[in-house]
């Protein structure tokens, strides 16, 4: 996995930001072509803007009424000649603020009648803008009415008309939508993928020599649950793979074991020390065959065979089982457990096989009356070998691609097996191989 490949929730947000702001633009375009050709909506929409912020000057204190003009008007509304008027009075009462003249003033409604909240009229079609209107506003318990006229719109003030409701519009719905919409997007992806993250975490923990190794898909989103069904599948194929291939290596044992064996019975009718010599190399050739073949297993083990297996009890059993072979050698073996009992995870065949080659390779590759020691602890079985001459000659002290080194190679692979590591060291006296089972 790349770490610069972005998660689910880089790509939701860039895909949900790119086609909201898709849609911001084709609304903009909606907007501009409802409002900008449509000079009706424009004017009355000119008309309660301006007249809002002339109102938003009216203060009421104490029955007194103050009137200060605001900023966001006073470039218009301030100065003569400007090509805009506005002039608000209180309803029934006198004026608050004007700048008009005679001739503009002849144009707004007259002050003795009661004016509607909101009047407009256009005194010129089209654009640029040339209109007067007004709108009431209650300013605590008082009715004011602001009128307002342009011959012009020298300002453009309608583009700040359209810009203000692509804002009220547009802009401020739009981006509440997006938050909602990706909060909520990205909450839920965070939620449907938690079950797919365990199933990662759980997926680095997958043993493949292993058939009892699944993922839980049970809360996974289905099309999620289907690549987990995939992978689940295709560990289940590996299961019979190894078991065909345990056949396979089973079935090429017993075929050669059985030329083997036929060729030493028929040796063993011919009186003369070259056939005690060729049974003797075929003896080799008969175990060399049993080892490779213990080791293709090896390599399609299933670790679902694992079991609780006292390792003082299965050394003793081994130590007990070779000891007249031993004998019959001209060496000694000896056990020692310093733990009364030491419980580990393990398959009890491959451990005794393990234990069984070290004791053999020890025999086999020391001269004669070298005492051998199996000592076990906790998860360490120890084998020694002890001669008063001193390290033996030719021994395996690791292992190697010959025939000889074989057994230790098996011996390596069943450690790894068991998630432990065979380890080998030399000494005065001879050498130690510390086979240490994972816990």
């Amino acid at each position: 996995m790349r770490l610069s490949s972005p998660t689910l929730g880089a790509i939701l947000t860039r895909r949900i930001a790119f086609f909201a702001v898709l849609a911001m633009v084709l609304q903009l375009a909606v907007i501009f072509s409802a409002y900008y050709w449509n000079v009706g909506e424009l004017s009355r929409l000119f008309v309660e803007q301006e007249t809002e912020r002339l109102a938003s000057g009216i203060a009421v204190e104490d029955g007194a009424i103050r009137y200060r003009l605001p900023d966001s008007v006073e470039g218009r509304y301030g100065q003569a000649q400007t090509g805009y008027v506005a002039r608000i009075r209180e309803a029934g009462g006198g004026f608050v603020f004007q700048s008009c003249d005679a001739a503009c003033e002849s144009r707004f409604l007259p002050p003795d009648i009661n004016p509607p909240d909101f009047w407009l009229r256009s005194l010129e079609p089209g654009k640029p803008l040339t209109l007067v209107g007004g709108r009431a506003f209650m300013v605590g318990e008082r009715r004011f009415v602001v009128d307002v006229a342009t011959m012009g719109d020298p300002q453009d003030v309608v583009s700040d008309v359209l810009w203000n409701e692509v804002i009220e519009h547009m802009i401020v719905p739009m981006s509440i939508l997006l938050v909602l919409v990706l909060g909520a997007t990205l909450l839920s992806v965070r939620q449907a993928l938690k079950p797919v993250r365990i199933a990662a975490e759980a997926a680095e923990r997958i043993d493949p020599m292993d058939s009892r190794s699944h993922l839980q898909f049970q809360e996974m989103p289905r099309e999620v649950a289907h690549l987990a069904e995939a992978v689940n599948r295709a560990f289940e194929r590996v299961g019979e793979l190894m078991k065909s291939q345990k056949i396979l290596t089973s079935g090429i044992a017993h075929e050669v074991r059985t030329p083997l064996a036929a060729i030493k019975l028929e040796l063993g009718h011919i009186d003369h020390p070259r056939a005690r010599k060729a049974e003797a190399d075929l003896d080799d050739l008969v175990r060399f065959v049993s080892q490779i073949t213990a080791l293709a297993r090896l390599d399609t083990f299933d670790h679902g065979m694992f079991e609780e297996v006292d390792l003082v009890e299965l050394s003793s059993s081994v130590v007990e089982q070779l000891a007249p072979w031993v004998y019959e050698n001209n060496h000694s073996l000896e056990f020692s457990a310093q733990v009364d009992a030491a419980i580990v995870q393990g398959v009890p065949a491959l451990l005794k096989d393990a234990v069984r080659n070290l004791i053999d390779n020890a025999v086999r590759h020391t001269p004669a009356h070298t005492g051998i020691v199996v000592r076990v602890s906790n998860d360490l079985i120890r084998v020694e070998d002890r001669h008063p001459a001193g390290v033996r000659q030719g021994a395996d002290v690791a292992p190697r691609a010959d025939g000889m080194g074989i057994g230790l190679d098996i011996v390596a692979r069943i450690a790894a097996i068991h998630r432990g590591s065979l380890r080998c060291s030399a000494g005065r006296q001879g050498h130690v191989f510390d086979l240490e089972i994972g816990t």
